[in-house]
């Protein structure tokens, strides 16, 4: 008996899809926006992997071992306990009314380096502080914190100072060596720099007669999206 699906030349061959090239396997998926995350997004995987210093408010069961205070699966974490948090674990385990953990400010947001960040916010090395520094900031604001007002201004305003240098270095150390600067910035500002210099190299294939037209940035595309989307819904 012959089966469906077969080719002209053999009927009773089955045929299946083209299997997708490795370039059509993955679109690379943008970060979530203030609080909220894309599941879908490895920089969000990443970030969210980032750990929180914290207290067990109670004891808790079964977690000792994924924290790495146990020998085994079933070991239980006692009250009082200090603990290094995975961010998206904390976020599961927080309950402001029930008091099962409480989360301690990470020492970069605190405020002897928010008063470094005011002082002049590009003598930081980000990246080394901390990758994520922008995303991770904002998602400390999940937690009851009197600081948050005063974590939230720091985090804007260190984007603002830095933001411009960012750029015009990006398009001025166009044909220089920028790893050195590159080494310095957070995963944001990274991609803001890249951004930059993908700019700069389109224009310039543009006026030379390189490319047809010139497109919008994907960071610009992206957030138009996101825009509509948050005015549809």
């Amino acid at each position: 008996m012959r089966h469906g699906g077969g080719s002209p030349e053999d009927p009773g061959r089955l045929r299946y899809p083209a299997r997708p090239g490795m370039a059509d396997a993955y679109l690379p998926v943008g970060p979530g926006l203030g609080l909220e995350e894309n599941f879908l997004s490895l920089d969000d995987i990443l970030m969210s992997q980032e750990k929180l210093p914290g207290r067990a408010e109670s004891a808790l069961p079964r977690l000792a071992f994924a924290l790495g205070q146990g020998a085994g699966t079933g070991d239980t974490i006692p009250e009082g306990s200090k603990l290094e948090i995975p961010l998206w674990l904390a976020k599961g385990l927080y309950d402001s009314k029930r008091r099962i953990i409480s989360v301690e400010l990470p020492k970069i947001y605190k405020e002897a380096w928010r008063t470094v960040f005011s002082a002049d916010a590009n003598v930081v090395d980000l990246h080394k502080m901390g990758p994520y520094y922008y995303r991770f900031g904002s998602q400390l604001l999940n937690f009851d914190n009197p600081e948050n007002p005063e974590i939230a201004q720091t985090i804007l305003q260190t984007f603002i100072s830095r933001f411009r240098r960012i750029m015009d270095s990006s398009q001025n150390a166009y044909n220089e060596d920028t790893s050195a600067l590159v080494a310095r910035l957070d995963e944001l500002e990274r991609a803001l720099f890249q951004a930059g210099q993908k700019g700069l190299n389109d224009f310039q294939c543009w006026e030379k007669g390189q490319a047809s037209q010139i497109t919008a940035s994907s960071l610009i595309q992206n957030y138009g999206k996101r825009k509509f989307t948050d005015m549809d819904g």
